[in-house]
C-alpha cells in the first residue's frame, strides 16, 4: 500500500510541476520575460524529476517486483529536480553557492560528508541549500514590498526545503514513513508556488520579488 502512495505521490507532484511549467511558459510567451523562462524550465525538470521517480516505482511494481526503486533511478530523478531548484535560486540572482559566514559553513558542510549513497545525498543537499537561499531571499523581499503573493513564494520554497531535508532522511532510515511525508510536502509547497505564478501581469517580473 505504502508502495502505491509512493507513485501516486510522486505522478501528482509530476502534474503540479508541469501545470506550473506551462503557466509560467505562457507568461514568458505574453512578456518576453526572462525570468519567467527560467521558471519554466525550473517547473518543468521538478516536473520531470517526480516523472522519473514515479516511473522507477512503476517499473519495480510491475516488472521486476524487489519492493524498492532502483538507486540510479532515484537519484536520476533527484538530480533532475535539483536542475530546477538551481533555476529558481538562478532567479534570485545567485552569487555564490557557498555561504561566505564561517558560522553557515558549520551547518553546511556537515551535509556532504554523510555515509551511503553518497552521490544521492550530495544532490538532495544541493537542494536543500538552493531552496533555503530561495526561501531566505523570497523573505528578505517580503520585508521590503511587503506583498502577499510573496508569502506564498516563500512559503512554498521553505516546505520544498522542508521537503528535500526529510527526504534526506528518508533515505538514511529508508522503512520510515519520511519519504511519504516529504513527497507530500514538496507537492504543497508546489502548490503554494501555484497560487502566485498562476497570477502572473502580462509583463515582466521578479521572481519572489515582483509578483
Amino acid at each position: 500500500m505504502e508502495f502505491v502512495l509512493e507513485i501516486i505521490l510522486n505522478l501528482v507532484g509530476f502534474g503540479v510541476g508541469l501545470l506550473i511549467g506551462i503557466f509560467a511558459y505562457i507568461g514568458f510567451r505574453n512578456t518576453g520575460s526572462p525570468t519567467l523562462f527560467r521558471l519554466t524550465i525550473a517547473f518543468l525538470s521538478i516536473s520531470i524529476g517526480f516523472g522519473v521517480v514515479g516511473l522507477g516505482y512503476m517499473g519495480d511494481s510491475f516488472f521486476i517486483h524487489s519492493g524498492k526503486i532502483e538507486s540510479g533511478i532515484q537519484t536520476l530523478g533527484i538530480g533532475i529536480q535539483t536542475v530546477g531548484y538551481f533555476f529558481i535560486a538562478f532567479s534570485h540572482g545567485i552569487k555564490s553557492f557557498f555561504p561566505k559566514s564561517r558560522y553557515l559553513k558549520s551547518i553546511v558542510v556537515p551535509l556532504f560528508i554523510i555515509p551511503g549513497n553518497s552521490i544521492e545525498h550530495i544532490i538532495r543537499s544541493i537542494s536543500f541549500i538552493l531552496l533555503v537561499y530561495g526561501t531566505i531571499e523570497t523573505i528578505m523581499s517580503y520585508m521590503e514590498n511587503r506583498k502577499t503573493s510573496t508569502i506564498f513564494v516563500a512559503s512554498g520554497l521553505g516546505l520544498l526545503a522542508l521537503g528535500e531535508f526529510l527526504g534526506w532522511y528518508s533515505v538514511v532510515f529508508p522503512k520510515s514513513i519520511l519519504y511519504v511525508i516529504s513527497i507530500s510536502t514538496k507537492i504543497v509547497g508546489l502548490g503554494a508556488l501555484f497560487v502566485p505564478i498562476s497570477k502572473v501581469p502580462l509583463r515582466g517580473m521578479k521572481f519572489g520579488g515582483n509578483i
